[in-house]
């Protein structure tokens, strides 16, 4: 049985920095299908800047392999739209010296409306220098040019960190809007979770260089259910996190089979809660649904 194509397969992707290669990603691999709004989360420090990077063919990994679209990271680039967390643009120029550059940059697939939409919602100036731009202006000037590309796949490191609740509201709905039009693939790197929580439907979730949790948010949240009960033994269940609740004990679990709802009271977490629990609890074991688990190499299938 045939799988839907991958936007991202990683296997045993590794990044090293400095002369020592201390690594940021270890033994790293995941696979993402097409069409997916993924929500990249993690702590501080766990790589997920860096994932972006060499998904978009800014860094080159010092180990593994990384397939993007079904092809290198670099061979794909022109189908790959990418919103760094500097914003990187040229400050001596307007916005709309900007744009005409993304236009000319990306001539035959340049969405001309979808970019300028973005850049001027909230009343931008098109003769404004970047320069004088403030964060949250800048990173509309960034989001309309990754949207401008017509992009298969979007990479957006922290998109929305700069802007107002306001800002933050307007732009995502303007990002989905043009993603469902095109079926773009999507992956958001953000530490806003409940924001994520809400327009997501997969999770990558990267601890120490690896992914911990990752497949589609439905499947994840079902394979985990929130206990609360008179005894601290929450046997047959995996324990993410427990912790004493009055006279009672709640925990959050992986379900390992029948849920006894006569003396425990069984709810269903939020994807906020439990992005958060296993953020707390490292030590968790790792769990990939079937679309997430990368397919076995060529080597191990001979």
């Amino acid at each position: 049985m045939s799988r839907e194509p991958a936007a991202l397969e990683a296997r045993g992707l590794v990044m090293g920095y400095g002369r020592r290669r201390r690594p940021v990603l270890r033994d790293c691999s995941f696979r993402l299908p097409t069409g997916r709004i993924c929500a990249l989360v993690g702590p501080n420090g766990a790589g997920k800047s860096t994932l972006l990077a060499l998904a978009a063919g800014v860094l080159r990994p010092t180990g593994g392999t990384l397939r993007v679209l079904g092809a290198g990271p670099a061979e794909a680039r022109p189908r790959i739209g990418y919103v760094a967390q500097n914003r990187p643009l040229y400050p001596q120029l307007t916005v709309a010296a900007t744009l005409r550059l993304g236009a000319e940059l990306n001539r035959g697939c340049w969405d001309r409306e979808s970019a300028e939409r973005v850049a001027y919602g909230a009343g931008l100036d098109p003769k404004a220098t970047v320069r004088s731009l403030s964060g949250g202006q800048r990173t509309r000037v960034a989001l309309a040019l990754a949207l401008g590309k017509r992009a298969e796949l979007l990479l957006l490191d922290e998109p929305m960190a700069d802007l107002d609740p306001v800002a933050r509201h307007e732009l995502m709905c303007a990002l989905l809007a043009v993603v469902v039009e095109r079926d773009t693939t999507v992956v958001i790197a953000s530490h806003v979770l409940g924001e994520l929580a809400d327009v997501c439907d997969y999770l990558l979730l990267l601890e120490e260089g690896q992914i911990k949790l990752a497949g589609e948010s439905e499947d994840l949240l079902t394979a985990h259910a929130r206990l609360t009960g008179t005894s601290p033994d929450f046997a047959p269940h995996t324990v993410v996190e427990s912790r004493a609740t009055g006279r009672g004990h709640t925990a959050l679990v992986r379900v390992q089979g029948p849920l006894d709802e006569v003396s425990r009271l069984v709810e269903r977490p939020s994807m906020e809660e439990l992005i958060l629990a296993h953020l707390r609890n490292p030590g968790a074991p790792a769990l990939f649904t079937g679309s997430a688990s990368p397919a076995p190499s060529q080597e191990a299938a001979a």
